[in-house]
């Protein structure tokens, strides 16, 4: 081969390297890719792999179809009692058509994220001006984020975004809100605390007369059966007396005259006016 052979031969085979290194490209599997035929958008649907364009004419753009995060800054919204709340949030996107996001923002993540942040924003104030502060503590996050999705999503779409996620990661109360928020739930909690101090009043007083009726009841009964045993000791004394009597009557009456000797004659101070032959002293005479 001569020397003027080659010095064609290698221009030409350099010329076509570098139009088959023009004639292809590469979609990796964390890109989507746009063809584009002098300047007009040819193709989008592009899956991973090797695939071919036509050099000059075509010009490919990628770009990235990972999940992004858009950090949205704190925001204030009013609920539906006309409180101010601050918010932090973040939505997890990516590109779902990248058509028709380079046709609605450009293909540019920024304008991407300053579309979303508007919409969720207007997505946001709408949802909380309808609930209560309570309502948004108390209540479960997920019913929120499964509505604020209902509704961002759809709008997403028309840019070409798929939402993935929205979550609120806090909820504050201003200053100003807080204070008047800690003085109500201080005068909840007094109350509720009145009440059971009330109800706790009135079960103690509610146990006291149940216990004094009871007590009334107790000595009631034990009197009731302190009687009846001394009735029946009585008359049992009065029966073995009774029947000592019978035994010997007047030894009964003598051991009768001398309790009441003993007893009439215990207090020196008393006067007594009777007749000496009186049966009082009936046993003071005896010869017996």
């Amino acid at each position: 081969m001569s020397s003027k052979t080659t010095q064609v031969l290698i221009p030409a085979g350099l010329t076509l390297c570098v139009l088959a290194y023009m004639s292809v490209f590469y979609v990796k599997e964390n890109e989507k890719a746009i063809l584009f035929r002098l300047g007009e958008m040819v193709t989008s649907d592009y899956t991973p792999g090797l695939h071919f364009k036509t050099p000059i004419i075509n010009n490919v753009s990628t770009f990235d179809a990972r999940v992004l995060t858009l950090d949205a800054k704190s925001e204030r919204f009013l609920t539906s009692e006309k409180k101010n709340v601050i918010v932090d949030s973040f939505v997890k996107w990516r590109i779902g058509d990248v058509g028709l996001f380079y046709t609605t923002v450009g293909g540019d993540e920024f304008q991407a994220n300053l579309r979303l942040d508007q919409i969720m924003k207007d997505a946001m104030r709408s949802e909380f001006g309808v609930r209560t502060i309570k309502q948004l503590i108390s209540e479960d996050r997920n019913e929120l984020r499964q509505t604020l999705l209902a509704k961002l999503a759809p709008t997403a779409e028309k840019f070409g975004i798929e939402l993935i996620d929205i979550r609120v990661k806090r909820i504050d109360l201003p200053p100003e809100v807080s204070s008047s928020v800690y003085q109500r739930m201080r005068a909840e909690r007094e109350r509720v605390a009145r009440e059971f101090r009330s109800q706790g009043a009135e079960s103690a007083e509610q146990i006291s007369a149940e216990a004094d009726k009871q007590k009334h009841v107790i000595v009631a009964n034990a009197q009731r059966d302190a009687e009846s045993i001394r009735g029946r000791g009585d008359a049992q004394s009065a029966e073995i007396y009774a029947k000592s009597y019978g035994k010997n009557p007047e030894f009964y009456a003598f051991y009768r005259s001398l309790q009441a000797y003993q007893t009439s004659f215990e207090k020196t101070q008393d006067t007594l006016v009777l007749k000496p032959n009186s049966d009082f002293f009936k046993y003071f005479s005896s010869e017996k």
